[in-house]
């Protein structure tokens, strides 16, 4: 229940305090004194868009805070805590400030909230039925949601839409599946044949710098091979070669070394040189001995280059590249085998219709039980409401193909006078007669509402007479079990209030400000005079005005 609400520097309100109580309250005032200020900050409160445009001239933001008891709402104290958002145990906190560059802070129970989060607690909170619902009722998607809240079926019709939606997605999902692997068997076929051709060729790492340096060796084999003969015999065997020079060298110096020891250095570099000379000439040796100059070994290392070179100008890549582009056409052909795994997609697809009409079927049948229900509570207070002999239905026809919504087309049927065919609400009623209608079925769902808290922004616009009077006692009939707040111009509707509020609006430092007011007996008098007679109060409409109290005093 609202315990309190605080609003500062909101539309037309500088300061405003109120307390509020159980029971039935209504707020009356003149056209343009902010009598829905109050609702449009509990809007606020409960995750509406912020607008800059409604934060008071001068002001540099708006403040919004309210308290709520939530004793008797266990639910809404366990989504606190799952959230991590409780506070005390029996009270919440609700505070939302709007800056004047547009941003928007929000607070539950002192920590910081996302708009989301409002909205999700809003629907613990307060149930709003707005001055223009009777025009909304015209819609499918209204009528179905309306239905719905009276079954208590909400959150399955919200099972159900996320259930069609996994389901169009897995349906999806296996038609692309479908379509791919139609489209993708030439695909498939392209890659198998260009893995085969690499796959003959066995390609190893870093082959072709091998093969083409092995190709180098082999095509100048002759000339390696006499190079390194001649090296051998320059440094070791012909006449005159370097090691027996350097051999004489190092002889003469070493007798020469014991007159002069500062030769011993140059000694051993010698000694030196001639170690790595031998070394050289000991490799050479080798290599010569080694060296394979095979004619036709050339002729298969050239018959591989050429396929390779072949096979990537086929390819479009280097013949470096042709590893890779194997590995990648593999990678491929493995990712268009598993996404067309058709089977394992239709598994999928029949799970999630399954789970789709499981969830559809449970609605459909709190559909029917409720629809029923609805029509007859409905039709009994339309004659309340002065439409004796109406009747009202809900037709429940079967949908061409399951949807989002369910299994089910839900509409409105009203036959307006006793006799008369039921046919779509939309095409027989009234606006007057919509009014009415709209008020009698947002007074029987709100009879079931799980939310502590009714508001009713002017939904009695376009009634009067008897039928007002009617209405104020069902709203009044609403607050013994709820706590309801009501905007109204109609007198009828105002008496039967348990208290009574005025909204006024005055000029401050040359600005316009809204004040709200708790009227006592005498006031309560006056302002139901006023609504009965306008501005000028004679001392009739003032006796109308306290019998109209009397009569429905409790």
């Amino acid at each position: 229940m609202l315990l309190s609400l605080n609003v500062r520097d909101f539309v037309i309100v500088d300061q405003l305090d109120l307390d509020f109580h159980a029971g039935f309250t209504v707020l009356t005032g003149e056209t343009g004194a902010g009598k829905s200020i109050i609702l449009d900050a509990l809007g606020l409160l409960m995750g509406d868009r912020a607008d800059v445009g409604k934060i008071r001239d001068g002001a540099e933001r708006a403040e919004i805070a309210a308290q709520f008891s939530i004793h008797n709402s266990p639910d809404l104290r366990a989504w606190l805590q799952d959230n991590e958002l409780s506070g005390d145990e029996d009270d919440l906190l609700i505070r939302r400030l709007v800056d004047r560059n547009g941003r928007s802070r929000s607070f539950i129970n002192g920590q910081q909230a996302t708009q989301s989060q409002l909205k999700a607690i809003g629907e613990y909170l307060v149930d709003i039925h707005g001055q223009h619902a009777h025009q909304s009722l015209m819609r499918a998607d209204t009528q179905r949601a309306l239905l719905d809240a009276y079954a208590g079926s909400t959150q399955l019709a919200r099972d159900v839409r996320e259930a069609w939606q996994d389901w169009q997605q897995a349906r999806r999902q296996r038609e692309d599946a479908e379509r791919l692997s139609r489209e993708s068997e030439v695909e498939r076929e392209r890659l198998t044949w260009q893995i085969n051709e690499l796959s003959e060729l066995n390609l190893q790492a870093d082959e072709w710098p091998q093969l083409n340096q092995q190709h180098s060796r082999l095509a100048n084999a002759a000339e390696l091979a006499q190079t390194a003969q001649l090296a051998v015999d320059v440094l070791s065997d012909m006449d005159g070669n370097c090691l027996s020079l350097l051999s004489q060298v190092q002889n003469r110096l070493g007798r020469l070394s014991a007159l002069d020891t500062r030769l011993a250095e140059s000694l051993a570099l010698l000694d030196s040189v001639d170690a790595e000379l031998r070394e050289v000439v000991y490799s050479l040796r080798s290599y010569g001995s080694d060296f394979d100059d095979d004619p036709k070994q050339l002729l298969d290392v050239e018959a591989r280059l050429d396929v390779l070179m072949r096979i990537a100008r086929k390819y479009r890549c280097t013949p470096e590249e042709l590893p890779k582009k194997l590995a990648d056409w593999q990678q491929q052909l493995a990712a268009l085998e598993a996404s067309t795994d058709q089977e394992a997609l239709a598994v999928a697809e029949s799970a999630a219709l399954a789970r789709y009409r499981a969830h559809a079927e449970a609605l459909s049948g709190k559909r029917r039980q409720a629809a029923n229900e609805l029509s007859s509570r409905i039709s009994t207070e339309m004659q309340r409401l002065a439409m004796e002999g109406a009747r009202f239905a809900i037709e429940l026809s079967a949908a061409a193909e399951p949807t989002a919504n369910g299994l089910e087309a839900v509409e409105y049927l009203v036959a307006a006078n006793q006799g008369s065919t039921l046919r779509p609400l939309a095409k027989v009623a009234s606006g007057g007669e919509l009014s009415r209608i709209s008020l009698a079925l947002q007074v029987v769902i709100s009879q079931v509402a799980s939310v502590p808290t009714l508001i009713f922004d002017e939904v009695d616009v376009g009634i009067g007479g008897r039928v007002a009077e009617v209405v104020g006692k069902l709203l009044r009939q609403l607050g013994e079990r709820y706590q309801v707040l009501c905007v109204t111009h109609l007198p009828q509707v105002a008496s039967c209030a348990s208290q009574h509020w005025q909204v006024s609006k005055s000029g401050v430092d040359g600005r316009t400000v809204s004040r709200i007011q708790p009227l006592d007996q005498m006031q309560r008098i006056d302002e139901l005079a006023r609504m009965l007679g306008g501005e000028d109060i004679t001392s009739t409409t003032r006796q109308h005005a306290s019998e109209m109290l009397l009569a429905n005093a409790e």
